[in-house]
């Protein structure tokens, strides 16, 4: 692989990029990421997810995301503590099967992950990781409802029915919380990638997020904050973007390719090799071409050029609307704002979308019965 660093204008000095993360990285696919996201310690049970921990299940466990997602974000009045310490022991009991809320149903591969917004962050520990909110982006359409919000709950399982009772088990005779807005979301089959990392196809028919960390390591360097009381946590990125599939739809295949910068039937780059080729954005062809376009999906999203390092997604399709829940998690904002700012500049693809939505949350780190979600950055919760 070619690594034209000036011709693609990187910040070799920008932080948080190692070389490992640099060589590995085959293009971001932000826009209508679809990925699976790797593994990591402690991965669950078999037949389960284990909810507690020093990390929260639903970021890079399970490995495979399941086929059912609900995401719902709130406001909460008062006191986010003694709420925070109430989800947490709801989340336990669902996972483990011992609430009648849930109708007798095997909560299996049930996840549920709880981000805060920026103004309870700010407001406890201003200035700190999780306290800046997304600045505004070309080609939303966003109201007050749908930016920002005090909380994020994220439901996935592969039961279909689970989702929604346990939102329900989660946020019933809770008088501080107030609905803002939620989204259905839902996965196709696994694709497979490498070394056990899958990923899946998108509503345009295009395999999605194939450049993903996916080792230790990896997560390390991308995905989770390692100090500080949100040690253990993350940042969650919540975008809902409605696509135009129709008028996507009526290019040529040679087109929509020439848009996303991969082959629509196996998911290659452009710029050749197979699915899990590393995406050689200096590749051209005889008479001198670019063989992934100037403004080709994967070149614009690309971490190198945007001088940051891969982000982990748990991206979502939409029946209603049309479209992709996109959610990303990074240790640092900057790694989104930063992809998005360079795709706002020339990606072909975002000509067929528009987001309605948006938000940025701090998954919270891990906690079990004797330590309370939220606890090291509100409080116990225990009063």
């Amino acid at each position: 692989m070619k690594h034209d660093h000036q011709g693609d204008g990187v910040d070799q000095g920008r932080r948080g990029m190692s070389r490992r993360t640099l060589l590995g990285s085959g293009g971001v696919a932000l826009g209508l990421a679809l990925a699976a996201p790797g593994a990591a310690s402690g991965s669950g049970l078999a037949d389960g997810v284990r909810a507690s921990g020093e990390r929260q299940a639903g970021v890079a466990r399970p490995r495979v995301p399941q086929p059912h997602l609900l995401l719902a974000v709130f406001e909460i009045v008062g006191d986010p503590s003694p709420l925070l310490a109430a989800l947490g022991s709801r989340i336990l009991d669902a996972a483990a099967g011992d609430h009648p809320a849930l109708g007798g149903l095997d909560p299996g591969d049930l996840t549920v992950t709880v981000g805060v917004g920026p103004r309870l962050v700010a407001m406890n520990h201003p200035g700190s990781i999780g306290s800046e909110a997304l600045p505004p982006f070309p080609r939303e359409e966003i109201d007050d409802l749908h930016r920002d919000g005090d909380l994020v709950l994220q439901i996935c399982a592969t039961d279909p029915l689970l989702p929604a009772l346990v939102l329900a088990l989660l946020t019933g005779s809770q008088p501080q919380l107030r609905e803002r807005w939620r989204q259905r979301g839902m996965r196709g089959g696994a694709v497979p990638v490498r070394r056990g990392h899958a990923a899946a196809r998108n509503l345009l028919g295009f395999v999605d997020g194939v450049a993903v960390p996916t080792s230790p390591e990896e997560l390390d360097d991308s995905v989770w904050i390692d100090d500080g009381p949100a040690a253990g946590g993350t940042l969650m990125v919540v975008r809902r973007i409605e696509i135009d599939v129709a008028r996507f739809g009526a290019l040529s295949v040679p087109a929509q390719e020439a848009v996303i910068g991969r082959r629509r039937a196996s998911g290659a780059p452009l710029s050749g090799g197979g699915r899990a080729a590393d995406v050689d954005l200096q590749a051209k062809t005889a008479d001198g071409r670019y063989r992934i376009p100037v403004d080709a999906h994967v070149r614009r999203a690309h971490p190198r050029p945007a001088g940051v390092p891969l982000m982990l997604r748990r991206s979502y399709s939409m029946d209603d609307p049309l479209g992709l829940l996109f959610i990303s998690m990074q240790r640092e904002l900057s790694t989104f704002s930063r992809t998005l700012e360079r795709m706002s500049e020339s990606d072909a693809l975002l000509s067929f979308t528009r987001t309605t939505a948006s938000g940025s949350f701090l998954v919270l780190p891990g906690f079990d019965k004797a330590r309370s979600l939220g606890s090291t950055l509100f409080g116990s919760g225990r009063r």
